[in-house]
């Protein structure tokens, strides 16, 4: 599967996010798309998303960006599964975008219930 994965530029995502995906088995797994792994230069995603089978965003702290590229993935109807840090309150409007929203403590716990997300998606 080709994954996008969305985040506020507010959030550690280098360290809280795009480092455990890449040390998990979900990067051998499937093509996963880091938008600012070696660069916080723009990334074209409103062309990208619809090439795309899942995106993934880490909505623990709201983001305008975040939305927009959430909306594009939605009116190409792409599956959005959103997940946010344990005690965070993700915005409500997000469930225009989807129905999946996973809560997790730690990063071990993240990684497992993606996957657990990801087999029962089919493309």
């Amino acid at each position: 599967m080709r994954i996008y994965v969305t985040h506020s530029k507010d959030f550690d995502f280098r360290k809280e996010l795009y480092l455990p995906l890449r040390n998990s088995s979900l990067n051998s797994l499937h093509e996963i798309v880091l938008p600012h792994e070696k660069s916080d230069e723009l990334f074209n995603s409103k062309d990208f998303i619809p090439t795309c089978d899942v995106v993934i965003a880490e909505v623990s702290l709201r983001s305008t960006g975040q939305g927009i590229e959430l909306g594009w993935a939605n009116a190409a109807n792409i599956p959005v599964i959103c997940m946010h840090k344990q005690g965070i309150k993700p915005a409500g409007s997000l469930k225009v975008v989807s129905n999946i929203f996973l809560e997790y403590k730690d990063a071990k716990e993240m990684i497992k219930k993606i996957e657990e997300v990801l087999a029962k998606i089919k493309t």
